[in-house]
């Protein structure tokens, strides 16, 4: 079949086979499909979108363009989170510990930076030595050491889904339901899992532009999977505002870090670790339901068995024993630090989370092309939230930057992203955990 007319026939609304699904699947992996060509598939189904046989064939297709992974030696059951992706979304760094602190086993295939959003695989590229892409015997080594490892696609796992991925990034072709689907399920099911759990945002951040395409988003990956045998629910969670009040790699990898060592709080970053924990760890069997699997998250990460288990799999995957004893020892400082203030005082009201998430990309924490390289020594920090007080005293955010001009613009787009009250007002802040789907 020529690629040509398989896109085609997509780009004119017509539904594929499974065949010719196959068809553009191999040639992604096997390099006859230019990057152009996949691009054109990739715009022709955001555009015309995917039918649920189409977007189980995709996936399926993606899960077997490689080796697929299984666990007979696992200690627990095999346990996972993906979220779809957010501004200061720190939870997968705190989860796999704090999962394998409580007897899963949690071989967590992440994602790179999407758009606006950052990466969870680019936070772990600011540890210096991390290998974020493990051969296959190496990632079983690490999960035999920490009962968790966070990695990206090895070579040989859903291959096809590692290009596609990198093509949608930077084709705008990022926000597309069935394609997220089988990006997604295609790591998950070639991970071998036993329980997924899905985080999947919903407001000024998200990936989707409105509630009702959240929900639609999560409710294809809840059917996808079940459907596919592997048990999984979803949570809708607020992204009006960042989840975490940093954003940047290497901020957002300290801040966690510090998290885990009991040295900063973070209620709502805890908050929306904790619930997620909860469901995977009923979906298991670990717990007996998801608010006892909360209770058990939230007591492994206040021990420092969670931030235990992170230094255990820092090491194993290459990067430095000391990381959590003295993580600004090894990950990169920006040279330029300024504090951005409003121009009045006031509440902060809103907050167009987006604006904030490309502010970072704009200063090299994030990719405009495939191969760009990434800054992680950039970013924001001490974002204010919905509710916070802002002025003399307090500032929006203090951005983290290569140099003045660059901090200048980031600057600006953050007062761009902030949207005050009158000082004393009481704005209502949207509720993190919005819809639980099963």
């Amino acid at each position: 079949m020529l690629p040509q007319e398989i896109i085609r026939a997509k780009r004119d609304g017509g539904a594929l086979t499974p065949a010719e699904i196959d068809a553009i699947v191999d040639g992604i992996v096997s390099g006859r499909l230019t990057d152009a060509q996949v691009g054109a598939f990739a715009m022709a189904a955001f555009l015309k979108g995917l039918d649920r046989d189409e977007t189980v064939a995709l996936t399926r297709a993606m899960t077997f363009s490689g080796e697929t992974l299984d666990w007979p030696d696992a200690a627990g059951p095999v346990l996972d989170k993906h979220s779809t992706g957010g501004v200061g979304d720190t939870v997968s760094l705190l989860l796999a510990p704090a999962l394998a602190a409580c007897g899963a086993t949690t071989p967590m295939i992440a994602g790179r930076g999407l758009g606006h959003t950052g990466g969870t695989l680019d936070k772990l590229d600011a540890i210096p030595g991390y290998v974020t892409q493990p051969d296959v015997a190496t990632l079983r080594k690490a999960v035999a050491a920490a009962g968790c490892a966070i990695v990206g696609q090895t070579a040989a796992v859903a291959p096809a889904d590692k290009r596609l991925y990198a093509v949608r990034d930077v084709t705008a072709t990022v926000e597309s339901i069935p394609l997220i689907t089988a990006s997604i399920l295609s790591k998950k099911l070639a991970a071998g899992l036993f329980g997924l759990v899905m985080d999947v945002k919903t407001g000024s951040g998200a990936f989707m532009p409105t509630h009702a395409l959240s929900l639609e988003l999560a409710r294809s990956i809840v059917e996808v999977a079940n459907g596919a045998g592997l048990k999984t629910v979803a949570l809708l969670t607020d992204m009006d505002e960042p989840l975490a009040p940093v954003a940047g790699n290497a901020l957002e990898t300290l801040h966690a870090i510090k998290l885990l060592a009991g040295r900063r709080q973070d209620a709502r970053l805890v908050d929306a670790t904790v619930a997620l924990g909860g469901e995977a760890l009923a979906l298991g069997g670990l717990a007996a339901d998801a608010e006892e699997g909360r209770t058990m998250i939230a007591r492994a990460m206040a021990s420092g068995e969670a931030a235990e288990r992170f230094g255990r799999m820092c090491a194993a995957l290459g990067g430095p024993a000391d990381i959590v004893e003295r993580p600004r020892n090894h990950l990169a400082e920006a040279p330029i630090v300024l504090e951005v203030f409003a121009k009045a005082e006031g509440v902060v009201a809103k907050v167009a989370t987006r604006t904030l998430g490309l502010a970072v990309v704009a200063l090299g924490g994030g990719r405009t092309r495939a191969d760009d390289r990434i800054d992680s020594a950039v970013g924001l920090d001490r974002l204010a939230g919905v509710g916070d007080a802002v002025g003399p005293d307090r500032p929006l955010a203090i951005v983290h930057a290569r140099d003045e001009a660059g901090a200048e613009r980031a600057a600006a787009a953050v007062r761009d992203a902030y949207a005050l009250a009158d000082a004393g007002a009481t704005p209502s802040r949207a509720k993190l955990i919005q819809e639980r789907i099963a």
